[in-house]
């Protein structure tokens, strides 16, 4: 269990768009750094980059397997799908 497997860290910067008033996933990005995807997050914050929103993802991935593990959110800005208030 565990020894021998090929499990490598992904940081993954998903942002979201509007089509019409429907909230889509953009292409998913893969950083090779989470300081990179927290600079995608920024450009997000000063308005260079055009997005309803976005999240900043860790997550660890056995690619020989294709086994995901739980994702840890480590960002979140803007619209994001399953955030907004069910009130």
């Amino acid at each position: 269990m565990g020894v021998g497997m090929a499990l490598a860290e992904r940081i993954v910067f998903q942002p979201f768009l509007w089509q019409g008033a429907v909230l889509r996933a953009g292409a998913p990005i893969v950083c090779p750094s989470v300081e990179d995807a927290r600079r995608r997050v920024d450009k997000i914050r000063t308005g260079i980059l055009h997005v309803a929103g976005a999240v900043v993802v860790r997550m660890e991935v056995d690619e020989e397997i294709g086994d995901y593990g739980e994702p840890e959110y480590l960002e979140q800005i803007g619209h994001v799908p399953g955030t907004e208030e069910d009130a």
